[in-house]
């Protein structure tokens, strides 16, 4: 399988307060990661993931309950916010597998995760367009964050070991695939839901929407009973 090719240039140039707020404190979480993970991307995607598998599964929550008590359709929002939580689970597992977290590292992905939820729930009551774009700046972030990930393997400073068995059966990638195979296709899926959170942030504010990057294709995933039958 060939990861989709990635626009690197996609940046939604902020515009009025809330995006602002929303890049700012992106840019302030990437300060965060930058300072205490340096180079160390696999370690970094550890935590990283556990926080971006939070919005989809807040924005899907909250967006049922609001569908129940306006007694209205969700326009498709539920499932793709739903897929994207995921998606990002997933990635997480990927990772796990590759860099081996700490206990140290394992204690700040449960503390990171709480605090995040909290203050992502009350974000989503009080603008969902800001969280959303919030999550939308996020995955810029990402593809940039895997992007240099590439690089680092590419230029011998990350081993580019095979890759983990969950991530040949998720992305439905070929036995010889590699870490580099791996990462490329993250980097797609983050691409998709930059796209995607950016485009569902427009549609709340009234905006013209942009092109969404492809996805790759993800294999659906089974109840271990039925896999077992």
């Amino acid at each position: 399988m060939t990861a989709p090719l990635v626009d690197l240039s996609v940046h939604h140039r902020p515009a009025g307060v809330s995006d602002r707020i929303a890049f700012g404190f992106v840019k302030a979480l990437r300060f965060c990661a930058d300072t205490f993970f340096a180079k160390r991307y696999g370690h970094r995607a550890v935590v990283l993931e556990t926080v971006a598998a939070v919005p989809g599964m807040v924005g899907a929550t909250l967006n049922h309950l609001k569908c129940l008590r306006r007694m209205q359709d969700d326009r498709g929002w539920i499932k793709t916010l739903m897929d994207e939580a995921e998606n990002e689970r997933m990635h997480l597992m990927t990772f796990i597998e590759v860099a081996k977290p700490t206990a140290f590292e394992r204690f700040v992905v449960v503390a990171a995760q709480w605090v995040f939820y909290l203050f992502f729930f009350g974000l989503y009551l009080a603008s969902p367009k800001t969280a959303h774009r919030v999550v939308g700046y996020f995955e810029e972030e990402a593809v940039i964050s895997y992007t240099h990930y590439l690089a680092e393997i590419d230029e011998g400073r990350s081993e580019n070991v095979a890759a983990p068995a969950i991530a040949l059966r998720y992305w439905n990638l070929p036995a010889t695939a590699t870490l580099r195979d791996v990462v490329e296709v993250v980097r797609a899926d983050e691409a998709h839901h930059r796209d995607v959170n950016h485009g569902f942030a427009n549609e709340i504010a009234g905006l013209p929407q942009g092109a969404v990057a492809p996805c790759p294709h993800h294999v659906v995933l089974e109840p271990h009973w039925k896999a077992a039958a």
